[in-house]
């Protein structure tokens, strides 16, 4: 048996079809998994996230202790509610895992996935060295995904007065402190979104208030569809320990400037720059029938041999796609076996769908 998140038996209520994930029985779907996926990119759907972590940094050198241990620079947080993605390295450059950060009143909130969260939180405390900043770990919280293009309309319709004067104002990226909730305007999905951090004695109420509202619960089967359209890494999958963002689409999360900001990772990923990058991230879509698995063989004539890192069928262009990890001089087409024959795969940018828009 794994951990259970405060909406647990309500997943069992709705008779959810549920499985352990990363340690946690989560509902895999609430009756179709493709009916749950078009929910979400034509109106939209509720997600139980409760398993993410959620820490918060205070104290007073708590921003040049997140500059040191982040490959972004938390000083592009200029406003007061801001939200920055951005990854943690280790000191070869690989991804420890992926992160949320907010600018709060306080300090920073920091929002992660990972599926071993201690080995984090003991990786940060290690690192803490002589900054002046404490942790605290927001373990008495429930947190909600809203995604989809009528989400934000749908809250506004739903939620009490002092909630939807402030989600009303928040722009795309931000987040806001109302009471004892924590809103931001962030997804997972490729749609428009919103998340909501809240005591776990009020996440039964909202869920079953958003449910009578017709906001449709969805699954982590979905979930993980529309991630993958979207073109998101998942931890494990497309990244991790021994995996650069340089080599996995992820560059644009690090914040190379000003040259004097040394965080952890940056001498090993200069490093690689010089010694010249081996490695992308494209995206593939299946030519044929069959199915395409997590660490299949890709083979590109004439430039070597990839993998697949993540796939799935995709329910918004009726074909299996996929993230693969590739020589740098791959081109536009290569091949992957299935059931014992070679056969075409196209590639394409590693991003599919985008707010509905299919863009490939």
């Amino acid at each position: 048996m794994g951990l259970h998140t405060p909406l647990y038996e309500q997943h069992l209520a709705l008779g959810a079809e549920m499985a352990e994930l990363n340690g946690w029985d989560l509902p895999l779907h609430f009756g179709s998994q493709v009916e749950e996926h078009f929910q979400v990119r034509k109106d939209c759907g509720m997600f139980d996230v409760s398993f993410m972590t959620i820490v918060d940094i205070t104290g007073k050198q708590a921003k040049q202790y997140l500059q040191y241990i982040l490959a972004n620079d938390v000083s592009l947080l200029n406003d007061q509610g801001r939200v920055l993605y951005s990854v943690m390295l280790n000191d070869q450059a690989g991804i420890i895992d992926d992160i949320l950060v907010y600018l709060t009143k306080d300090g920073y909130r920091l929002m992660f996935n990972a599926a071993i969260p201690e080995q984090i939180l003991d990786w940060m405390e290690q690192h803490k060295g002589d900054f002046d900043v404490s942790f605290c770990v927001q373990s008495d919280v429930a947190v909600l995904a809203i995604q989809g293009p009528e989400a934000v309309n749908k809250l506004l319709k739903q939620l009490p007065k002092q909630y939807v004067d402030q989600l009303s104002e928040l722009k795309p990226l931000y987040s806001c402190f109302v009471g004892d909730w924590f809103i931001s305007r962030t997804g997972y999905t490729g749609e428009d979104g919103v998340e909501i951090v809240l005591p776990k004695a009020d996440a039964e109420q909202l869920w079953l208030e958003l449910i009578g509202a017709g906001i449709m619960p969805i699954g982590m089967r979905a979930r993980d569809t529309l991630r993958l359209e979207a073109g998101h890494s998942m931890y494990g999958l497309d990244m991790d320990a021994e995996i650069s963002p340089l080599s996995c689409n992820m560059d644009w999360t690090i914040a190379w400037q000003p040259e004097d900001r040394q965080f952890i990772g940056r001498a090993a990923l200069e490093n690689k720059l010089q010694a010249g990058l081996r490695n992308k991230l494209i995206g593939l879509v299946s030519e044929e029938r069959g199915t395409l698995h997590n660490g299949q063989l890709v083979r590109i004539e004439n430039v070597g041999d990839g993998i697949i890192t993540s796939t799935n069928f995709s329910p918004t262009l009726g074909k299996c796609i996929a993230l693969a990890r590739v020589p740098v001089q791959t081109g536009a087409r290569a091949e992957v076996e299935i059931k014992g024959k070679w056969c075409p795969v196209r590639v394409v940018p590693p991003r599919f769908v985008w707010h509905g828009k299919i863009l490939i």
